[in-house]
């Protein structure tokens, strides 16, 4: 949060993969720097399409069914951390589990990222993101894809926790046809302004946006220090109205329930 202040952002929002638990700390520094806040996650989805990853906004971090879900997907997590620590001991990479869960936090949440940081301290690599080019990225020997909920059960997932659906960075992922089907399953928005977007996929992303009636969004997809290479803090200049606009969406969806 301070870094988002030393930025000028007037607004920032939380999005940790499948898990809440730095929410609460989150909202309590943005309310001390005079910072807007919204609280998020990023669900990781899966069906024969293929991946797809869904940003929750407004989410309510205390429902308790939403609460049992996460555990659910931690518990499915866990699995697949070990399944990609035992696919690099396979190719001759000595890690340990034990030093992935050294690196997951006090939330015990495992994910790639704490994967690639203990390949990165254990010299196996040398960056952080050639631990996912080399190894744990779609696509790489010891990749496990997620496969623990299907796009819709997300979307339902994030509107009963009082949330906005939103399309995480389309641009490289879903054509048209599978954001109109996912808009028919009830996606609210799309996430147009992404490091990963060039100017033609958010001009397209726009044009989809308003042929369905999608919110528009964008963010950094900033994943901290070791991982600024996925795109910078403040490095998606979004207009402030599309904040206030998606604010007013899960208002309203919240007082219509």
């Amino acid at each position: 949060m301070t870094a988002a202040k030393e930025r000028g952002l007037q607004v920032v929002a939380l999005t940790d993969h499948d898990t809440v638990a730095g929410l609460a700390e989150a909202a309590r520094t943005a309310g001390e720097l005079d910072l807007e806040f919204v609280p998020g996650i990023e669900l990781s989805t899966y069906d024969e399409s293929g991946s797809t990853h869904l940003l929750g906004y407004f989410v309510d971090e205390n429902a308790p069914e939403f609460i049992n879900y996460l555990a659910t997907v931690h518990g499915a997590r866990a699995r697949r951390a070990a399944e990609i620590v035992e696919k690099l001991n396979r190719v001759g990479i000595g890690i340990a589990m034990e030093e992935v869960e050294s690196q997951a936090g006090p939330n015990g949440l495992i994910a790639r990222p704490h994967i690639a940081r203990a390949l990165s301290e254990g010299g196996w690599v040398k960056s952080y993101r050639e631990a996912f080019d080399r190894f744990i990225a779609a696509g790489q020997p010891a990749y496990v894809p997620t496969r623990h909920a299907t796009p819709q059960d997300g979307i339902r997932r994030i509107h009963e926790a009082g949330g906005v659906a939103v399309l995480a960075h389309p641009g490289n992922s879903h054509d048209a046809e599978r954001i109109r089907g996912l808009k028919d399953e009830g996606l609210d928005g799309l996430e147009v302004l992404h490091p990963d977007h060039q100017p033609r996929d958010v001009d397209q992303l726009r044009q989809l946006a308003e042929e369905l009636d999608l919110l528009e969004t964008g963010g950094s997809d900033w994943h901290g220090p070791l991982g600024g290479w996925r795109g910078n803090l403040g490095s998606q200049p979004v207009p402030y109205d599309w904040y206030t606009r998606l604010r007013d969406s899960a208002e309203r969806a919240r007082s219509s329930t």
